[in-house]
């Protein structure tokens, strides 16, 4: 059973449904200048699922942090992956036999 899911009710997590709809598990590491000390960068990870190549999710986290956080951004750096895929075959040469 799916953690999150019930029998009666049918119903499965946000997350999973996410995933069956196309999103990827998106992870970006954000540097940005402290407002403080405009020289010290400092480093922020943000993670959530998001939709390959426009990353909708991520544009609208960094337009807030944009508007409403002082600490200038200076890069950010993004690692994307479908956790749901296609399963992947391989050809085999040989027969392995277990008795």
């Amino acid at each position: 059973m799916i953690e999150g899911s019930s029998v009666a009710g049918g119903s499965v997590s946000s997350d999973f449904k996410k995933q069956l709809a196309g999103y990827g598990l998106t992870t970006a590491e954000i540097l940005y200048r402290r407002p403080d000390h405009n020289w010290l960068l400092q480093s922020y990870v943000w993670q959530n699922y998001d939709l390959f190549p426009n990353f909708p999710a991520l544009n609208d986290f960094l337009a807030f942090w944009r508007a409403k956080l002082e600490g200038p951004l200076f890069a950010v750096t993004v690692a994307h992956t479908k956790l749901i895929k296609p399963a992947e075959m391989k050809a085999v040469d040989g027969v392995f036999r277990l008795h």
